[in-house]
């Protein structure tokens, strides 16, 4: 299958990592579909990717983070792009830093969990069924893994639990025909003003992100991103 018959749903697409996913897909041809709750956040995606693709990016109003809204947004994107060959994932929000645990309320911990966990979930579960030929990358942070700085254990509980969910789906389904794989990034990422020391450029993962996604040569994997170094690897030799 060509890339020009490829249809990407990119999940968190209008953020930080997911812009530039889709933009590096749009490069390499496929056509792409991003859902998100917030309009203009999609408008400056629109206006972000090249302007030679714009007609091949389809953006949809709509809410992954609940059951009824999940499958409302399903629908809506099969009515505008009548079917999806690949989905991609980098749903959550890119740092917390509320204070320790102490300090938190059940109503903290419950907004972060939600956010990472629950979307992570709802939206497998709502767009799953149409990933039988289908490959799925999920993108998740390493944060879940350590304690980043004080004030950002929330962070860490939220991202080890999708992590953890993460791993579930791997081994609960080892024999189906998608491509499902998980890409671990172990530093910051950023776009070209906000760059700093040892982060990565959301262009520069985009770029790896869609290789993987375009070479569809792996499955049931877990590949680390912990400097740019390793997104050169994965360029010139295809694999993480």
């Amino acid at each position: 299958m060509s890339n020009s018959d490829r249809v990407a749903l990119a999940l968190g697409g209008a953020g930080t990592v997911g812009s530039g996913i889709v933009k590096a897909l749009l490069d390499k041809g496929f056509k792409v579909a991003v859902i998100s709750r917030d309009s203009d956040r999609l408008e400056r995606l629109r206006s972000f990717v090249s302007p030679s693709t714009k007609d091949h990016l389809t953006t949809i109003v709509g809410n992954v983070g609940s059951e009824e809204g999940a499958e409302q947004a399903k629908q809506a994107l099969l009515k505008a792009v009548g079917k999806v060959t690949d989905i991609v994932s980098s749903l959550g929000f890119s740092w917390w830093q509320g204070g320790p645990p102490h300090t938190q309320s059940l109503k903290d911990l419950d907004w972060v969990i939600e956010t990472l966990l629950f979307s992570t979930f709802v939206s497998w579960k709502a767009f799953f069924p149409l990933c039988i030929y289908m490959d799925i990358h999920m993108y998740i942070g390493g944060a879940g893994e350590k304690l980043l700085m004080p004030g950002t254990g929330f962070l860490t509980v939220g991202a080890a639990s999708t992590l953890a969910f993460c791993q579930v789906l791997r081994e609960e389904y080892p024999e189906v025909p998608c491509k499902l794989n998980q890409v671990k990034i172990n530093t910051g990422v950023a776009t070209s003003e906000r760059m700093a020391p040892g982060y990565l450029s959301h262009l520069d993962l985009g770029e790896a992100v869609a290789t993987l996604v375009e070479r569809r040569s792996t499955s049931h994997s877990v590949f680390t991103v912990s400097c740019p170094a390793d997104l050169k690897t994965v360029l010139l030799e295809g694999n993480l």
